[in-house]
């Protein structure tokens, strides 16, 4: 199990990649595509051996997946609020990782997808429910609470305690992708919270797109392509951090 999820680290590391290379393109004019799963999936399919590296991509998060699972299961604590705190955060990662999983196994059958359509949807369909605006804002809220958490565990090193820190260089390395890759990640999803508060207030699901809509959003603003050529440089370095993990986080 220890083995496949940090399979599943390395997988994630590489859709993180390409997803920080679609939007460090289209900052700097090349094209490219949507900067998000859906694209990074359909740029993997597109390779020779893409479907092999698309198995491999599901089984790693599926088993990343069950290892939260376990991680939700066995979770201590001294007190039952934040024993259950603990299992809900682990609980949640484990979902989010078969969500992924699920959409490439999509891509590896032969079929496609976009997130942002798909986002859009249920977005959609949120709205249209009876209080659906304060489902969307909730949602909002979550997203961008997450990545505020992920902006304070890289600027205060927290990511650390979840590593075996290796010395010298390596660990030097290993900490500024960390700290570099965590901050750009959690910008990123500030901006989708805020995007899905926007498309509550205004009821427009087109405005809560995603990750793709929100570094792009992002290329509108002065100096935008500066701003958007950082986010994919972050996003890129992040994708290295989880690389970096695969071998020294603590499972």
């Amino acid at each position: 199990m220890r083995a496949l999820a940090r399979t599943g680290f390395a997988v994630s590391g590489l859709l993180h990649i390409i997803i920080g290379a679609i939007a460090v393109s289209a900052a700097v004019g090349a094209g490219g595509g949507e900067a998000d799963l859906s694209g990074a999936l359909h740029q993997v399919a597109k390779t020779p051996g893409g479907v092999v590296v698309l198995w491999a991509v599901v089984v790693g998060l599926v088993a990343l997946g069950a290892w939260q699972c376990l991680q939700a299961m066995l979770a201590r604590a001294e007190h039952w609020p934040l024993r259950w705190a603990r299992r809900i955060k682990e609980a949640s990662k484990a979902i989010a990782y078969f969500v992924v999983a699920g959409t490439a196994f999509r891509f590896a059958s032969g079929g496609e997808a976009s997130s942002s359509d798909t986002t859009r949807g249920i977005v959609r369909a949120l709205l249209s429910a009876p209080g659906g605006m304060f489902l969307v804002m909730a949602v909002g809220i979550v997203i961008g609470s997450i990545g505020g958490v992920f902006v304070f565990r890289g600027a205060t090193t927290r990511i650390t305690n979840d590593l075996r820190m290796p010395t010298g260089a390596a660990g030097l390395a290993t900490l500024v992708v960390g700290v570099v890759g965590y901050i750009a990640k959690g910008a990123a999803l500030l901006v989708v919270g805020i995007l899905f508060l926007l498309g509550a207030l205004t009821s427009d699901p087109a405005k809560a797109s995603g990750f793709d809509t929100a570094l792009k959003t992002l290329g509108t603003l002065p100096f935008g392509d500066a701003i958007l050529l950082a986010m994919g440089v972050g996003v890129v370095t992040y994708g290295l951090y989880l690389c970096v993990r695969t071998r020294v986080a603590r499972l």
